[in-house]
């Protein structure tokens, strides 16, 4: 091999090792369930609002240079809780979640618009088996490092939706038909 072919071929792994060591790859959290809380509230006979959550789910969000770019998360529709032992067993029930037949309430981002601080995650909702595209404004905070050394990030969001939209409209008008979610959670990095 001579000179100049050596020089070149040195050249190229040197750049090839330098772009490889500075490309930013995204990263990828897990929802931390101990530290998140995923809410909802509905109107009840037209004069109050009856909130619940759900103490079951998982998520992943992906995130690059500070932005989401990515979002999933599944909810078990069995795990509703009011706070009132026979509204959740209603609640349950064929009457509206009907957990047998539905076990999961599910949210896949297709893409995510970023505007400043907030992203627009906008994605197919899947509950009581109709799926819909949703769109969930989302705030990020961190990434952080925590007392143990992980990497995490916090969030939030909030939207409205119809539950009449997926199929869910007994109890109307006792029940508000409008359900407002929340969405307070922690994720640490994979």
């Amino acid at each position: 091999m001579n000179a100049m072919k050596t020089k070149t071929l040195v050249a190229v792994i040197v750049s090839a090792g330098w772009l490889a060591a500075n490309i930013h790859a995204a990263d990828t959290y897990k929802i931390d369930p101990m530290h998140s809380v995923v809410g909802f509230s509905v109107t009840h006979l037209l004069i109050n609002n009856v909130k619940g959550k759900f103490g079951e789910f998982t998520g992943t969000v992906v995130v690059d240079n500070g932005a989401i770019k990515e979002a999933d998360g599944t909810i078990q529709t069995k795990s509703i809780d009011t706070g009132v032992a026979p509204r959740d067993k209603d609640l349950r029930g064929p009457n509206y979640f009907d957990v047998e037949k539905y076990p999961t309430i599910t949210f896949k981002s297709k893409r995510a618009e970023n505007k400043g601080d907030q992203t627009l995650l906008v994605g197919d909702f899947t509950m009581h088996g109709v799926t819909k595209e949703l769109s969930l404004p989302v705030k990020l905070k961190g990434p952080i490092k925590d007392p143990w050394g992980n990497d995490r990030i916090g969030l939030q969001a909030k939207t409205t939706l119809s539950r009449k939209d997926y199929g869910m409209t007994k109890g109307a008008p006792m029940v508000g038909d409008e359900i407002e979610i929340e969405i307070n959670a922690e994720a640490t990095k994979k």
